[in-house]
């Protein structure tokens, strides 16, 4: 199995290619980055993706999936479920129309089935009362022995009640709302254990992802960081039994080129 952490800049765009040549993509990052999503999914030879799911209607999360819909064939999307009144949301919705695409409504505790060498389970989704980012859909995927979370932007609360109903041990976390102070507890994550923490933000981004509190936190339970700031695209090859990283750049490489 193989997981993308595509360098959108300041978002979330995540593309899993399961055992059997299954494609799913895990947002779209902003608008601006929509055609260079488009253009990753095209060089890793993908015309088609079998599942599109959209965590929450945030324009960093669903702002890209437009120009998706529009070149590459989509065979279903996932959605969290929360109408959010903005331009970016509107063309979202408008493109699924224009597409005819078949869209369901994501419940807690559904299993994904894609692939039957996979487990996908939706940790966290919307409901009446949360906002977009306590909305957001969290997943729990399995290949064998190994785990990834998937925390979209959930908050500490969404985590504490994640932590009081499921196993959470994961390998690769993937650092809620981009390593905000509103997520990233260190109760949540010495329930995880996670060997590797993945940050998805844009060095010049005016929100101070990631909070140095997060980081902290990341250290304290001996994680190691990537992020798609520091090391562009980063790639997760898994056989279940192990997994090595594939990053697009060197750490230095990373630190001193400008980045959206």
């Amino acid at each position: 199995m193989k997981v993308h952490f595509i360098d959108v800049g300041q978002g979330d765009s995540i593309l899993i290619q399961t055992p059997n040549d299954k494609s799913i993509l895990i947002d779209g990052g902003p608008p601006k980055s929509g055609k260079k999503v488009v253009r990753y999914l095209k060089k890793q030879n993908i015309h088609s993706l079998n599942l599109v799911i959209a965590t929450h209607p945030d324009m960093d999360h669903i702002g890209g999936l437009p120009s998706v819909m529009k070149e590459i064939e989509v065979e279903k999307i996932m959605d969290s479920g929360k109408i959010h009144i903005t331009k970016a949301y509107a063309r979202y919705l408008s493109q699924i129309k224009k597409q005819h695409i078949p869209t369901k409504i994501a419940s807690e505790n559904e299993k994904i089935m894609i692939d039957p060498l996979i487990d996908i389970t939706i940790l966290n989704a919307y409901s009446k009362g949360k906002n977009n980012n306590e909305s957001s859909l969290a997943l729990k995927i399995t290949y064998d022995e190994i785990d990834f979370l998937l925390m979209g932007d959930i908050e500490k609360e969404q985590e504490k009640k994640i932590m009081d109903k499921y196993e959470l041990d994961a390998e690769i976390l993937k650092v809620a709302h981009h390593g905000s102070k509103t997520s990233s507890s260190y109760e949540f994550f010495k329930e995880v254990k996670p060997e590797i923490a993945m940050i998805t933000y844009s060095k010049n981004n005016h929100y101070g992802h990631p909070v140095d509190r997060v980081i902290d936190t990341i250290f304290k339970v001996n994680a190691q960081i990537y992020s798609t700031a520091v090391f562009g695209n980063v790639v997760v090859y898994t056989s279940g039994d192990d997994y090595f990283i594939m990053p697009e750049k060197s750490p230095l490489q990373g630190m001193y080129k400008k980045t959206s």
